[in-house]
């Protein structure tokens, strides 16, 4: 049998709210790394977005060196590719030296896929590397007919009935399950949801395990051997409720045997605390529990706060963010977006339109005497 861990959506070097990750993420690949070789783990397959953009900083770079370097020195194969979010071509870098030490990547698309054929005594593994394409890239008119495109040059030469051979197929695109879709996190910011950025899972099903990137929460889609990892850090607070996670995966004669979550502690956690900014303050539990999270404070105060984020951080030096209950209403109250334009647009005048604005970010109605003021400002505008 052979052992693989499944892991996606580095995005080393991110920076989320004015602060940068790269820390954390030294630390959440060291971790990788150990489980790798706790697990007696044989190869490491990296599905795309291995940098959060297309021309990372240095130090985003040296991070990542470090960690294949390491990898590779313990002997542990890697398989990556490009994501939307990567430059093919800095990827694809000394791909072709690399293969010799045992680091396979597939950055740039070529005319045939990159497949790594991997002997055992029951058969033969193929890694397929399939890194994102635009479906301009090979005159395609969606994404899906793309992939099926690129597809059908891997499955020309080979045999899908070959039953000594078991293949694992490493990409990074939006599968859907006959229509249903993968659930998102509000990190994710150039993921098109519908219409011709799907692929459906029924593309995959001469695969014995897809490893997929793109979207950042860990799940499978439908019933099938195919697998999100998830991104291995939280990048956003709508994420505070997912555990992070990589996954490995057995094969052996007879194909997937297994498919195993394993958590994954960060550096440091984010979270949301809710209170008045006196109640934050005073709460010793959460400064000695949370202090060096990363914070989101709901405050529940009405009033006026006068450098509310400097008084917080003297307790929580990374506080990374304040939001008041009071504009984005209850946390647990649906709030529909659309619903807000639509009363934009439908608003007959500008008072109406400020009306309609304050009855969005207050969730109230704006009072007489508030309307007497903005009626006095236009008329001054106009003016």
């Amino acid at each position: 049998m052979m052992k693989f861990l499944h892991v996606a959506d580095l995005h080393i070097g991110k920076i989320v709210n004015d602060f940068s990750m790269l820390e954390d993420q030294k630390f959440i690949l060291e971790q990788i790394k150990d489980l790798a070789v706790k697990h007696v783990v044989e190869g490491i397959l990296i599905a795309g977005d291995i940098y959060d953009r297309a021309i990372p900083p240095a130090e985003a770079v040296a991070v990542f060196d470090k960690f294949v370097t390491e990898l590779s020195d313990l002997g542990i194969l890697v398989f990556m590719i490009s994501g939307n979010h990567d430059s093919p071509e800095r990827i694809s870098f000394g791909e072709g030296v690399l293969d010799r030490a045992g680091v396979y990547i597939a950055g740039v698309l070529k005319e045939e896929l990159k497949v790594v054929k991997i002997s055992r005594d029951y058969g033969e593994i193929q890694v397929l590397l399939l890194p994102f394409v635009k479906p301009g890239q090979v005159d395609a008119r969606t994404t899906e007919e793309a992939v099926e495109k690129l597809l059908s040059r891997y499955w020309e030469k080979e045999n899908k009935q070959d039953e000594k051979v078991h293949r694992i197929l490493v990409t990074h695109y939006f599968v859907t399950d006959a229509g249903r879709e993968p659930e998102l996190s509000d990190s994710e910011t150039t993921v098109h949801v519908g219409g011709l950025d799907n692929v459906d899972a029924a593309l995959f099903e001469e695969f014995d395990y897809v490893a997929l990137g793109h979207i950042h929460k860990p799940q499978r889609i439908g019933e099938h051997p195919i697998w999100y990892a998830g991104s291995p850090l939280k990048y956003s607070f709508g994420e505070t409720k997912q555990t992070k996670q990589i996954l490995m995966i057995t094969i052996d004669e007879n194909g997937l045997e297994e498919v195993e979550a394993i958590d994954l502690k960060p550096l440091r956690e984010m979270r949301k605390l809710k209170g008045s900014l006196r109640e934050l303050m005073e709460n010793s539990f959460y400064r000695d529990t949370y202090g060096m999270d990363y914070i989101q404070a709901v405050l529940t105060d009405k009033g006026e706060l006068i450098d509310a984020m400097g008084t917080l951080r003297n307790a929580y030096p990374n506080m990374m963010q304040i939001v008041r209950e009071d504009i984005l209403k209850a946390e647990t109250e649906e709030f529909s977006e659309t619903a807000g334009r639509r009363n934009l647009a439908e608003a007959k005048d500008t008072n109406a339109l400020f009306a309609a604005f304050y009855r969005e970010v207050r969730g109230e109605e704006l009072g007489e005497e508030g309307r007497g003021i903005i009626a006095e400002l236009i008329k001054e505008m106009e003016a």
